[in-house]
């Protein structure tokens, strides 16, 4: 383990910046993960961090300790005093920091089974939604130019692991992406001559577009649409969460397969 007793130290000065700066992320290709779970999320995958911080008080935590003498020599970054807890989010006693390697996608799908983002701003939502992607099993998922950052630590956490088991593709160019995508495409909308999505055969592949929390699907990429989908809901109902709308589409396309299996 290595101690670091001062906030000017090089590699926490970096750290600082990867929880704050959506453009230092993309330009080391490093993303920092805030605490315990997300930690133990991404061991689960067989891959390891970079770096790990970790406050000298939460090190001597039993739960921690286990969760460290799993990584590699070299890896463990203990920090005294409150230097951890000036740059985090967390409270203290979850002070626990993992820089990772952000895997490299660069060639866009063009088929398969996925879902679409266009401009989607709230960092819990997409985070959630990664989590439900994966969780159903979706080939991958494509953020427009327009979307909150997918690395920030706030989506990471909300994700839970989910970054690393789905291939996701961010600062698309949405509309130019979906006119070379050959599948089909459902688009979630209000309008009355919008199918249920129950009464869909939902069976073949095809990718889900997500609007904008506010303003929805832009008028331009619903052009491409073959077909708009609305969640039955009761009538005093306005709407959904964009991220509970998603989740259940691709639930319910999951039924939907699982019951067409022999």
């Amino acid at each position: 383990m290595y101690l670091i007793q001062s906030a000017q130290n090089e590699s926490l000065k970096r750290l600082g910046k990867l929880l704050k700066q959506a453009k230092v992320r993309r330009q080391l290709g490093l993303a920092a993960m805030e605490g315990v779970h997300v930690l133990q999320a991404y061991l689960q995958t067989g891959a390891f961090p970079e770096q790990v911080f970790v406050s000298e008080k939460r090190s001597s935590d039993a739960e921690v300790a286990s969760l460290l003498r799993l990584l590699p020599a070299g890896v463990v970054h203990v920090v005294t005093g409150d230097a951890l807890s000036k740059i985090t989010s967390l409270t203290e006693a979850d002070d626990i920091i993992s820089v990772v390697k952000r895997p490299v996608n660069d060639v866009l799908p063009i088929s398969g089974n996925g879902m679409l983002l266009e401009d989607v701003q709230d960092p819990g939502n997409i985070g959630t939604i990664i989590r439900s992607a994966a969780a159903v099993g979706l080939d991958w998922l494509v953020l427009s130019q327009g979307c909150a950052d997918a690395w920030s630590p706030k989506v990471l956490r909300a994700a839970m692991g989910g970054h690393f088991t789905l291939p996701i593709y961010t600062d698309v160019d949405a509309i130019d992406w979906t006119q070379n995508f050959t599948g089909r495409l459902w688009m979630t909308a209000l309008k009355q001559e919008s199918d249920s999505v129950y009464d869909l055969d939902l069976c073949e592949d095809g990718v889900w577009v997500m609007g904008n929390e506010g303003a929805g699907i832009s008028t331009g990429l619903l052009q491409y649409c073959a077909k708009s989908v609305h969640i039955p809901m009761h009538a005093q109902t306005e709407s959904l969460n964009v991220a509970m709308a998603a989740t259940i589409c691709i639930f319910e396309q999951q039924r939907q397969r699982l019951r067409s299996k022999p």
